[in-house]
């Protein structure tokens, strides 16, 4: 990086002398050069050149029936950002999607969720390596650690298969609270035994969302937004909740509504009564609120660096077909620098890219089914041809 920066410095120093000495005799003290003007004015070059090369990704990948929003941010400054499609596919008049709405982030919810664990860890109000069963004593489970659940290490086995098999009326939400009375009475026979082996399972994360609840004494959607949402500003951010409700909806009160693609088009996704467990999924968020976090994490204002850094952190000494998984995050030999998370459920899909080497960020939300290509979203982020001046993080450069 600082051999480009370097070169173009040379090359606008060479232009200048060029210039000079091309308009004839000059008094070299008329001459002012300023490096500092020199040196943004290169920044300014180099964030049209990546905005350029967004531009052409997602463009295409728009053309090619992406239907959502994208932000993508380097050195603390958003680069691009771009809204396409509709709010709701199935309609004849059809709503422009716009960059403040909100989608379901589906599985990208747990990265909050790890958040809210590692806040409570922080209070001293919970330890990662203590049996779950202090924290949900009628779970029918031995030797499940806080740690393994964050990590995927657990061996329980899925809660919707779960459901699916016993849960007697579907029209009625089915809850947090309702699956582990469903774990006591049912024993579904683990997958493995605890800290056997990575893999990945939502009834991890939909167990910690109980384990916050339990601990904090709070409704896990008001611990979330006291407690992260709020103090971020991330203000079109909620966790869809039905507590209370006594019948699952047809569709869910959003103005983003998830489709599912059929080869006869796009079909608006129904509501569904898994929607009524928290933690591994539900919450919604827009690009901006998502970016608003990922500063957050980058300059630790939720939680110390010492703290915040376990969660970047592989969880398994093996890596499973080069994959690992931190608290809420994703890792992959692939991509060495990246931490991410994918989220697919009922309609929506999303992708988070988190490059904190680099200070690169990237928030793809869309609400159809529609793959996001792997390839071109993590090619572009990976892609150092052209870097951005580094910066530090903000309160850095604010006076106590």
């Amino acid at each position: 990086m600082k051999t480009t920066k370097n070169a173009l410095l040379i090359s606008v120093l060479l232009f200048i002398l060029a210039s000079f000495f091309s308009c004839g005799r000059h008094n070299w003290s008329d001459v002012v050069i300023n490096t500092d003007s020199i040196f943004f004015d290169l920044g300014k070059i180099q964030v049209a050149q990546r905005a350029k090369m967004a531009d052409d990704v997602f463009n295409d990948l728009f053309r090619n029936g992406l239907n959502g929003v994208v932000l993508y941010a380097e050195q603390g400054q958003v680069i691009y950002e771009k809204a396409n499609g509709w709010r709701d596919l199935s309609k004849r008049h059809k709503d422009s999607l716009r960059i403040d709405d909100a989608f379901q982030l589906s599985s990208d919810s747990k990265m909050f969720t790890a958040e809210a664990i590692m806040l409570l860890k922080a209070d001293g109000k919970l330890d990662y390596d203590a049996d779950v069963r202090k924290y949900i004593p009628e779970l029918p489970y031995e030797g499940i650690t806080i740690r393994q659940l964050l990590t995927h290490r657990s061996g329980l086995p899925r809660y919707d298969a779960m459901a699916d098999k016993h849960w007697p009326d579907r029209r009625k939400p089915f809850s947090n609270e309702a699956m582990i009375k469903m774990m006591a009475e049912k024993k579904p026979k683990p997958y493995n035994a605890p800290d056997a082996v990575f893999f990945y399972n939502n009834v991890n994360y939909a167990l910690l969302g109980s384990v916050v609840e339990r601990v904090s004494g709070q409704h896990f959607e008001d611990f979330m937004r006291e407690r992260i949402f709020e103090p971020l500003g991330m203000t079109r951010t909620y966790v869809y909740s039905m507590r209370g409700d006594s019948e699952v909806s047809a569709y869910m009160p959003v103005e983003v509504h998830g489709h599912d693609m059929y080869k006869k088009g796009p079909v608006k996704a129904r509501n569904d009564y898994l929607n009524g467990v928290m933690g591994d999924k539900i919450m919604f968020s827009t690009v901006e609120d998502l970016y608003r976090f990922n500063l957050a994490l980058d300059n630790h204002l939720l939680l110390p660096d010492s703290l915040q850094a376990e969660a970047f952190m592989p969880g398994s000494s093996e890596w499973k077909n080069n994959e690992n998984y931190g608290f809420g995050w994703r890792m992959s030999r692939e991509y060495p620098d990246a931490y991410f998370h994918f989220g697919w459920w009922k309609g929506y899909r999303s992708l988070v890219i988190r490059d904190a080497k680099h200070r690169r960020f990237l928030a793809i939300l869309t609400n159809t089914t529609q793959l996001i290509p792997v390839d071109e979203t993590f090619g572009f982020v990976e892609d150092t041809t052209v870097m951005l001046p580094p910066s530090e993080p903000w309160p850095k450069n604010k006076e106590n």
